[in-house]
C-alpha cells in the first residue's frame, strides 16, 4: 500500500469521496452530517492524503487547518471491501506523522455517535484521541462525538 499526498484531480478519488459522501448522508441526518466533498477538499488550508494499492484507492484522509498549532483530522474513511485490514491504522499513523512535521501539536476530529461510527471511535482511542467539547465552531449534538489528541 502507498500512501501520498493527493491533488484530488483524478476520477478514482472523486468517485471514492463520492462514495463517502454519500454513506455518510445514508447514515446520518443532514444537519450532523459533516464530511467535506470534493470541493470542500480542495480549500488551500486541507491536505489530503489517499492510500493506494496499484491503481486502487483503498482509503483516504486529510487535515484541515484550524489555526498555526490546531489541525482537524477529516475525511478518514477505508473502501467497504477493505474495513478490519489495517489500512486505517497505517493511514492514521501517517498523518499523524505528517500532522507533526507540519508543526502542528493538537489535532481534533469529529464522527459519528452511531453503531456504524464504533470501529472509527475505538481507533482513534487506540491512538490517543480523548473525548472533548465541540470544537471549531461545532456544537453539541447527539449525532457527534468530539475527540482530540495532542501531538
Amino acid at each position: 500500500m502507498r500512501i501520498a499526498q493527493d491533488d484530488l484531480s483524478g476520477p478514482q478519488i472523486a468517485r471514492f469521496l463520492a462514495e463517502h459522501v454519500q454513506q455518510m448522508r445514508s447514515l446520518t441526518p443532514l444537519e450532523s452530517k459533516h464530511a467535506l466533498d470534493l470541493e470542500g477538499l480542495r480549500r488551500p488550508e486541507v491536505t489530503f492524503w489517499s492510500a493506494r494499492e496499484g491503481d486502487a484507492v483503498v482509503g483516504c484522509g486529510a487535515i484541515i487547518r484550524l489555526d498555526a498549532r490546531h489541525a482537524e483530522l477529516k475525511s478518514m474513511r477505508t473502501a467497504p471491501t477493505r474495513t478490519r485490514s489495517g489500512i486505517a491504522s497505517r493511514l492514521l499513523r501517517h498523518i499523524l506523522t505528517e500532522a507533526e512535521r507540519l508543526g502542528f501539536t493538537r489535532l481534533s476530529l469529529e464522527t459519528g455517535t452511531a453503531d456504524f461510527f464504533l470501529p472509527a471511535r475505538k481507533l482513534y482511542e487506540k491512538f490517543g484521541f480523548g473525548y472533548c467539547a465541540p470544537f471549531a465552531g461545532y456544537q453539541p449534538d447527539p449525532n457527534s462525538a468530539f475527540m482530540t489528541k495532542a501531538l
